[in-house]
């Protein structure tokens, strides 16, 4: 019997990749890897050069990604319908050879692979390599620590009702906003309100080629790429800054 084994690939640049993921996606026979429908994956785009001549690859595409509101029953079924498919697939495969499923960041960390961990269980050996959250490569990328002392780090999305971003924005020292895209305008209403936005920063496909590191506030427009972050530093209690 085979294995499922999935590699986290860090934040975007292959360098940043752990050595055991690093060894794992050279040494994989079969891969698969998620991606929009005629894209060619950004997981996929990572490993880039680093897979055998010889393996064999699975494109597991997602049915929708915004076509659907995502809180919507119908993308709720379309989405648990396209997992239920590929869980079932990569178990019968693992039946006969281990199966390398790539994952941006860390697999545990808001990565779709859970979709397919939960439902492996029993079905399948599965075992996770971490990889470093796509978070930390955005905040390494502006070379300013996000959290000091005691900063208390929130992590939201992007897709939380108004009043629930505005609420969290105004009590956490630090934060980091994910999912932005179309929500981008809502999450630059939410910091106006809670008084935050001119400490706020966009990043836009940190560690990768095209990175884009700007104030919220000079940003115009209402979207902005998938890979794109927003962060708020915090400050904390210094021990160089007197009290």
């Amino acid at each position: 019997m085979g294995r499922i084994l999935c590699a986290g690939l860090g934040p975007g640049d292959p360098e940043l990749m752990s050595v055991r993921a690093d060894r794992a996606i050279r040494q994989a026979r079969h891969v698969a890897y998620f991606r929009k429908r005629g894209r060619p994956g950004q997981a996929r785009r990572i490993v880039e050069g680093m897979l055998s001549p010889t393996v064999q690859e699975y494109a597991m595409e997602y049915p929708v990604t915004t076509e659907l509101p995502f809180d919507s029953p119908a993308y709720k079924a379309c989405l648990a319908a396209f997992y239920d498919d590929w869980a079932t697939r990569l178990a019968e495969l693992a039946q006969q050879q281990d199966v390398l499923v790539l994952c941006e960041g860390d697999p545990f960390f808001f990565g779709s692979f859970m979709h397919l961990h939960t439902r492996l269980q029993g079905r399948a050996q599965v075992e996770v390599i971490p990889g470093m959250p796509g978070m930390v490569g955005c905040w390494s990328a502006t070379k300013v620590p996000i959290t000091w002392g005691d900063d208390v780090l929130v992590v939201l999305m992007g897709t939380l009702p108004d009043a629930e971003l505005e609420r969290h924005m105004r009590s956490a020292d630090a934060l980091v906003i994910m999912k932005t895209g179309r929500n981008l305008p809502r999450v630059r209403r939410a910091l106006q309100a809670a008084g935050r936005l001119d400490a706020a920063w966009l990043v836009e496909r940190g560690t990768m080629p095209g990175e884009r590191i700007v104030p919220l506030a000079q940003v115009t427009g209402g979207d902005c790429p998938y890979f794109a972050i927003v962060l708020v530093h915090g400050q904390g209690r210094r021990p160089e800054v007197p009290e």
